[in-house]
């Protein structure tokens, strides 16, 4: 059986965003890992640079990287004001390890983050996966809408977004 390693980084992942540490707080090229983990598992995060990921990774509150040994299979973050609002981000899971509840492991480990926990909404945009966030208790937010807004007219990214 496969050992899974959760880890709840500081806020901003000085660590992994630094350092490149991964478990163990051992150099373990976890950037890089990420880069690959999202080029390969995320359609909507892929191409980021190092430089964008270590700038998301600075703004957010919560973050959370699965490992199996050196392996980094699975991530998530959460951003949040600490009162009314919090929004989960990047969650994603390799996909030849989805279905065996690690996905779970990543949001609820978000979800009981301090800066998550005590908030009155919780947030998060999806493309393919509503069945699985609906087993976490999200709903359908009606009657409102998602609106996206484009640096510059015409230059919608839907590979990106």
């Amino acid at each position: 059986m496969s050992v899974f390693r959760l880890i709840q980084h500081a806020p901003g992942a000085p660590g992994l965003r630094l350092l490149g540490l991964g478990p163990g707080l051992r150099p373990s090229r976890g950037l890089l890992k990420l880069q690959r983990l999202l080029d390969k598992h995320a359609f909507w995060a892929r191409g980021r640079s190092l430089q964008e990921l270590r700038c998301l990774l600075a703004r957010s509150e919560a973050v959370v990287s699965l490992w199996r040994g050196k392996r980094l299979v699975g991530f998530g973050r959460a951003t949040s004001d600490h009162s009314c609002r919090a929004v989960l981000w990047d969650v994603v899971v390799a996909g030849d390890l989805q279905g065996r509840g690690l996905g779970r492991q990543v949001v609820e480990a978000l979800l009981a983050g301090p800066c998550v926990r005590s908030v009155e909404r919780v947030y998060l945009m999806t493309t393919n996966s509503a069945g699985f966030y609906r087993q976490l208790g999200f709903q359908q937010a009606d009657p409102q809408q998602l609106l996206v807004r484009y640096p510059t007219a015409g230059s919608e990214n839907p590979e990106r977004g």
